[in-house]
């Protein structure tokens, strides 16, 4: 290795150089990688907006749906607590996503943002039907437990008030054995 003269200005090293390249290469890697963020975030807006005239007619006391868009890495489109529309690996195509006990299911893949409203549309109106049954269901649960509980009410009264008597039987007859 050569070492500088009194007088001459040493050279920057080759590493030195190349972590400044490799600086500079990746400054520009972020704005690219910043603007393609930007730009998947614009592509969901779009899919959120083409779902304003659904989620206008669910009706405002149900509470399920409550979509909006976070700015993560990916970005997602949340359509309720379990279903989100993300974009691909491609950043071009949509995926519609719902978060199952099992893991993410894909529940429909498109590059065309109306097919994912569609399918958006044919998810809100399943779950609302899901709803309503889990509801009925509920209702009749509740009914027949409601029912259930006043018949075990009046059994286990008729059952104290059967020991409270022979309680007193006893008692007599124990007291009455002293005399």
């Amino acid at each position: 290795m050569e070492k500088p003269t009194a007088g001459a200005q040493p050279q920057p090293s080759r590493l030195r150089e190349a972590v400044r390249q490799a600086r500079i290469e990746s400054a520009e890697r972020s704005a690219v990688i910043f603007e393609l963020h930007d730009a998947e975030i614009a592509r969901l807006e779009l899919v959120n907006e083409a779902l304003d005239p659904l989620y206008a007619e669910i009706p405002r006391n149900f509470e399920q749906f409550d979509r909006g868009i976070t700015r993560g890495e990916p970005p997602r489109l949340w359509l309720d607590m379990v279903a989100h529309v993300s974009m691909g690996r491609d950043r071009r195509t949509y995926r519609f996503i719902q978060d199952t006990q099992n893991g993410p299911v894909v529940l429909k893949e498109s590059a065309s943002a109306d097919e994912i409203v569609e399918s958006v549309t044919k998810y809100v109106a399943r779950r609302m039907v899901e709803r309503e049954r889990a509801l009925a269901t509920h209702d009749r649960t509740a009914l027949w437990y409601r029912r259930r509980h006043w018949w075990q009410s009046i059994g286990m009264f008729a059952l104290g008030v059967a020991l409270g008597i022979a309680v007193v039987i006893a008692g007599a007859v124990f007291v009455a054995g002293k005399f």
